[in-house]
């Protein structure tokens, strides 16, 4: 079979990438008939590139001029088997992608099996910043990967994910292919946390997901399998700027060489200072920032970031390059980056506790978990915090 896209790009010069070909030449198939300015639109391109990839795909044998611009048979055959859209339901895929209807509504019985899966989620360690998003957030990135064009067919990698996106990916792939047995899209997810692995691989199993689970500590560099391999990455780092840096990093370390790979990045609302520094490490890794979605992310009991967080949404280019190459030896979480201890009493006794990571407890969540030492009391109120 021709592979369409790679005979295009030799023959088009595109400082987009080549994901403009395969987008161009998707909403072809979906909408037989489409024009050429529709297509323009639907890519962001200027109608002169638009018109030019389009012709060069006329000449490949992918389309054909017919009332407007469709797929000749051998182009939709390319769709179906090679970029893993056979089987795809069409008309729901096409409202997710316009976000015409409610998705909640939509996928509410996706949404139902979700909450039923992440209501049995282990509990979160606050000492490695990790945090539970709402389901609906869950889902809705899942959502997001799919209107960026980086779910149908392609290796998708989670940085991390006590979020459980790779469930949320993998429910979304199984309601867009309803007959579909084996859609070509495949998910890994790398963590340090073995409860979180555990979870994932067997939620993955029950559900007949295409999910992959990574034992990984970050700090090291990535196994050279890893490397090179991913069309896009999630990541939701610890809230420091060393976190975020080692993060993507690792990301960037197994995406594709290529320009226009997705990256999708949670992290807090932050001061403009911060925000200043966020952007500088972007600017050196040599990445573009394609937008940012305020309040996008809902927390669960995260009052330190005021339960929400941005999603931004960053791709690469032909400058993208991890900062982080070798093994981390730096300050990573929250708690190492700022030592802070505080202050608990207890209701009962009215004993007062330290609770950080030169404290009495690690975190408060210990403490009430273990209980007063003087009274075994579980209640307590805070006091104070101080920078060690």
């Amino acid at each position: 079979m021709i592979h369409y896209i790679e005979e295009v790009k030799t023959k088009v010069r595109l400082q987009e990438g080549v994901q403009v070909i395969e987008q161009l030449l998707v909403a072809s198939y979906m909408r037989p008939g489409i024009s050429t300015k529709e297509l323009a639109r639907h890519t962001y391109l200027p109608v002169p590139v638009a018109s030019a990839i389009k012709k060069e795909l006329i000449k490949a044998g992918a389309l054909i001029q017919d009332r407007g611009v469709r797929c000749t048979d051998s182009g939709k055959s390319y769709i179906e088997y090679e970029l893993g859209y056979g089987g795809i339901d069409i008309d729901l895929y096409q409202k997710l992608l316009a976000g015409e209807v409610d998705w909640q509504e939509e996928l509410s019985d996706v949404l139902a099996r979700l909450t039923e899966i992440l209501e049995m989620r282990p509990q979160v360690d606050v000492q490695i910043d990790q945090s539970q998003c709402t389901v609906e957030t869950s889902l809705r990135r899942a959502i997001l990967c799919l209107r960026e064009h980086c779910l149908i067919g392609k290796n998708i990698l989670c940085v991390g994910d006590d979020d459980l996106v790779s469930i949320s990916l993998g429910l979304l792939l199984k309601r867009l292919f309803p007959h579909a047995k084996d859609q070509r899209a495949a998910i890994t997810v790398m963590d340090i946390d073995e409860r979180f692995l555990r979870f994932i691989q067997g939620a993955a199993a029950k559900e007949g997901l295409s999910v992959t689970c990574r034992h990984i500590d970050l700090r090291q560099p990535l196994p050279e399998g890893l490397n090179r391999q991913y069309d896009c990455f999630f990541t939701d780092p610890p809230y420091t700027l060393q976190g975020l840096t080692l993060f993507l990093s690792r990301g960037i370390s197994a995406l594709k060489r290529q320009k226009g790979c997705p990256i999708f990045l949670s992290f807090a609302h932050k001061s403009p200072d911060f925000t200043w520094s966020m952007q500088r490490e972007f600017v050196r890794m040599g990445l573009s920032v394609k937008q940012v979605l305020l309040h996008f992310n809902q927390y669960i009991g995260a009052q330190m970031i005021g339960n929400s967080g941005q999603m931004i949404v960053l791709t690469t280019t032909e400058f993208t390059a991890p900062r982080v190459t070798d093994s981390f030896e730096d300050e990573l979480y929250t708690g190492e980056v700022r030592r802070t201890v505080r202050t608990y009493r207890c209701i009962q006794c009215q004993g007062e506790l330290q609770v950080g990571v030169q404290g009495d407890f690690s975190t408060i969540e210990d403490l009430k978990k273990q209980g007063c030492p003087v009274c075994v009391n579980h209640t307590f109120t805070w006091l104070a915090k101080k920078t060690i």
